[in-house]
């Protein structure tokens, strides 16, 4: 259950690279806007602060992935941490999400699932060893 659950932080930190990708990159671009909802002035007014959550993204990910490579490589515990670090924490930015814009549960669903499944994966692998 353990690798199962790794393998879901790899795609939850893909997807956080993806997130990372709109919100520091395209932030501003019809598509991203309309994803996000935002006018093209909201999207020109808030773009330093979403180049700035952009990249809190990236670093989850970044967490994640290196805690993957930690755990395949050798390092188990400290992978595991790291990627529970990670995960856990994208998951908790979804929680928040989805409890201060209740409007945005849809958008919090999406970031939250993958690191929800994988920590509780890993969870329930690591007791059942």
């Amino acid at each position: 259950m353990v690798i199962i659950g790794l393998v879901i932080a790899g795609l939850a930190a893909l997807l956080h690279v993806y997130i990372f990708y709109m919100e520091s990159i395209v932030w501003t671009s019809r598509r991203v806007r309309a994803t996000f909802g935002t006018s093209e002035n909201e999207a020109l007014a808030t773009k330093e602060m979403a180049f700035n959550q952009g990249f809190y993204n990236l670093f989850l990910a970044i967490v994640t992935g290196v805690g993957i490579i930690l755990y395949l490589a050798g390092r188990p515990e400290t992978g595991l941490a790291l990627v529970f670090a990670g995960a856990g924490s994208m998951l908790a930015a979804a929680v928040v999400l989805g409890v201060s814009s209740p409007t945005k549960w849809v958008a919090a669903v999406t970031q939250g699932a993958l690191p929800l499944l994988s920590v509780a994966l890993m969870g329930v692998g690591i007791i059942l060893r």
